[in-house]
This record gives structure tokens, sequence and C-alpha cells, in this order.
């Protein structure tokens, strides 16, 4: 299944693929994020298998390709109607004994600027793409900053607009002919995606009025914020495992559940598996071994006493 990026391999302690183990801890991109909560679901459910242990109904293993390029493989899945007979459905991303039932939507975006080069001398002869998409940047920011002031949601804060790529010119001494961006958005119920969408779109179509060269906005992920049930008969299954409740909890985090979501059927959903929020994409991620070990042994019970 899919990781991201390692970065720079200098900046780890121990190589990233390595699957070191030093103390409580195995080392590794994806350890947290997410292969120990893949794993850990593949074990359970062929020690279930072997154990015969008696169950009403099915435990569907729901493996996804591209979850981080925009959870392709989930929305493949649920086209494919695999989602549609769901009562409910566990996301092992981590959530280090916390349980997680709803998350932020996320909207990644990129805007091209054209323009015409010229020599730096003579900038009159061409049209320099960085300040028309600099114009972009500066009204967006704005927009985004008042979107943010304006709605909060109890569970997940406040929208979240990040430019995280900028791409543009060639050569120091030559008016640059193209210039491109890419952001991300995290989105809450208040102010869904389409408002969102809608706002970039009109940000566009102002800077273009009575420009020759028009800037250019593509979409390239759009997921909606998802919320589950906090009294759910699936929560109550999983916080029986514990002696004391588990925090529930928001994150601003997508996951595949924002694809599984539209498929025929309700179902209630949270996310729970081992490994900590905050270290995924991080140099040195890393998952503590008894809590991927536990986690085995919790989505075991869960499956068991949630179909008993």
């Amino acid at each position: 299944m899919d990781v991201v990026d390692v970065g720079n391999e200098d900046d780890w302690t121990y190589p990233p693929f390595s699957g070191h183990i030093e103390g409580n801890k195995l080392y590794g991109r994806g350890s947290t994020d997410m292969k120990s909560g893949l794993v850990a679901m593949v074990i359970a459910l062929i020690e279930l298998k072997e154990a015969g242990t008696p169950i009403k109904g099915t435990v569907k293993l729901l493996a996804t390709v591209g979850e981080e390029i925009g959870q392709l493989g989930a929305e493949q899945l649920t086209n494919e109607s695999y989602a549609d007979d769901l009562d409910a459905l566990i996301i092992g991303e981590p959530s280090n004994y916390t349980v997680v039932y709803t998350h932020m939507g996320s909207i990644n975006y990129t805007v091209f600027s054209p323009g015409k080069e010229a020599h730096s001398s003579m900038p009159q002869e061409g049209y320099n793409s960085i300040i028309h998409l600099n114009k972009f940047i500066t009204k967006i920011n704005e927009a985004m900053e008042e979107v943010t002031a304006a709605y909060s949601n109890k569970e997940l804060g406040r929208t979240i607009h990040n430019i995280t790529i900028i791409n543009g010119g060639n050569q120091v001494n030559s008016i640059p002919n193209r210039a491109s961006l890419q952001a991300n958005i995290r989105s809450i119920p208040e102010f869904q995606n389409d408002k969102i969408i809608a706002l970039l779109e009109k940000t566009i179509d102002e800077l273009n009025e009575g420009e020759p060269f028009k800037l250019q906005l593509t979409i390239t992920q759009s997921k909606n914020a998802v919320g589950s049930n906090k009294k759910s008969s699936l929560i109550d299954v999983i916080q029986k495992q514990f002696e004391k409740p588990l925090p529930l909890l928001g994150i601003a985090a997508t996951t595949d559940v924002a694809e599984f979501i539209k498929a025929k059927s309700d179902f209630d959903f949270v996310i729970f598996g081992p490994g900590v929020i905050t270290l995924p994409h991080k140099v040195d991620e890393y998952v503590e071994i008894d809590n991927y070990l536990d986690m085995i042994e919790k989505y075991k019970a869960i499956a068991k006493d949630y179909l008993a």
C-alpha cells in the first residue's frame, strides 16, 4: 500500500525502510502511517480465522492504494460496491488510544500563470507570470483569512489554507513566461468544499479581468469533512475494551472514509489504529511496539463483540 516520500534520508537516525527496533519503538517511513494499522488488521483477521471464532456476520478487509494522492483506491472500491453492505467501518490510521469520529475535508488545487518571455532589461516586451501569480496569492490569502475568522466547528476548529509549492521562471535575467503554485485547504462543515471552490473561482475571475494572460485554476482533490455518531454501537464496543473511556476526537487530516461514506449504505465509522497522530510524514517516524501488538488484540475483540 502507498506511503509518502522519505525526504532526505541523511536526516533519519536509522534507514527509513530498515524497520529498525530500538527499545519499544519500530522506526521507519510508514511505521505509524499506516502500515502498522494495516498489518494489525491483517493479523487480527488471520487469528480470528485460525481460532474459529464464532462471528454472526462478516468481517471485511478493505486495503487501498492511493490514499495519499486523492484516495484513489477507496474511490475505486466504493464505485465497485465493496462498501455498500457495511454496518460499521474502522479506519486503521494512527489514533494512539483515542477514538476519532470526525475529520476535516481536504482540497488540493493548482494555479497556473502563463506569461510572455522577454529580456529583464525590457520588461515591457514581456508579461511577468510571477507578478500575476503573486497577486492571486495576496488576494486568496486575504479571502481565506476572512473565512477562517468567520466560521468554526466545535470539534474541528477553523478552516486551514496553506500554499505549499511555488514554481516559476528559468533564468534570473529573463521575464518568466510561466509560474504555478499548489495549495491545500482543510475544510469544515460550516463552510464546505463547494463554497471554497466557488471562492477560488471568483478570485481567479476577478484577477483575470482585462489581463492578456489568464490564470488557470485546477482542483486536483476535493473531499468533504465527515462525521459519525459519537454514541454509536461501534464506539460503545470499542470503549468496552478499556478500563477507562478513550477520548473522542476530531482531526484535521482526511482519510479513506471520505470516499467510503459515499457508498449506498449508512454506517458508523471511527479512525482507530496504532501509532501517534502527530508522527505521520515526519523524519524518524516510529510506532510503539506494545501499542501495535495490543491493537491486534483489540481489533479481534471489537469484531467479536460487535458481531455477537
